[in-house]
């Protein structure tokens, strides 16, 4: 029995001196973080030159990569915008805007919510949705992009609607159709850019007065006034 588990021993791979075990984690980090990287960059690129005249070599060098890294990463320019696209839909602010939304009973609280939320993502993202918004005359890829972004956007809009109809709060003679279509027209990226960006209006300001129209358009006087 000695003699074998010593021939056992014998014949056991030896790892060789001075070589470190392979750790995933910290190369998934790595990977993660050059990720990271390559978005950031494509996104001051983006909105500082325009995503038509940015190339994948200048995002990799204002990253602090290489090229082939970029698209193994994440892809070319127009993947890089679907990533950007993605992320931004995933916002936290979404999420938690349509929670209180749910949550509430009064439909007046449920616009001002809807509102403020939406103020919170154009604020975060009203930049790269410009780009979007240029790109998408000449590039597939941004138009589709911008697509996606207002399907999305939408949908959370109707989210609203539907709350007011469970509240049978909405104005007598509109639809839930015609109720989302206000709110995408009071709240849509395209008023909070026009009031803030080319009139020059605050945030603040924006969001009061956008709350007061959609709340006049959407409700009963005595449940808007």
């Amino acid at each position: 029995m000695r003699a074998n588990g010593a021939a056992h021993q014998e014949n056991d791979p030896v790892e060789p001196p001075g070589r470190r075990p392979y750790h995933a984690p910290r190369r998934t980090k790595a990977a993660a973080e050059t990720r990271e990287a390559i978005l950031g960059a494509a996104t001051r690129l983006f909105v500082d030159r325009g995503y038509a005249k940015v190339t994948v070599a200048e995002v990799a060098r204002e990253a602090g990569t290489a090229v082939p890294t970029v698209y193994a990463s994440t892809g070319g320019k127009g993947a890089i915008l679907t990533l950007l696209t993605e992320e931004g839909l995933r916002t936290t602010a979404a999420t938690e805007t349509l929670a209180l939304v749910r949550e509430t009973g009064v439909a007046r609280e449920a616009l001002t919510a809807a509102t403020h939320g939406t103020r919170l993502d154009n604020e975060s993202h009203h930049r790269l949705v410009r780009v979007m918004v240029s790109a998408a005359h000449t590039d597939g890829h941004a138009a589709e992009a911008l697509a996606r972004a207002n399907h999305e956007y939408r949908e959370g809009l109707a989210a609203v609607t539907r709350r007011l109809c469970e509240l049978d709060a909405l104005r007598s003679g509109l639809t839930s159709e015609v109720a989302t279509d206000i709110l995408w027209f009071y709240l849509g990226h395209h008023s909070w850019h026009e009031l803030v960006v080319e009139r020059g209006w605050s945030w603040d300001t924006t969001e009061t007065w956008l709350a007061g129209q959609v709340t006049a358009a959407l409700l009963p006087e005595e449940n808007g006034g």
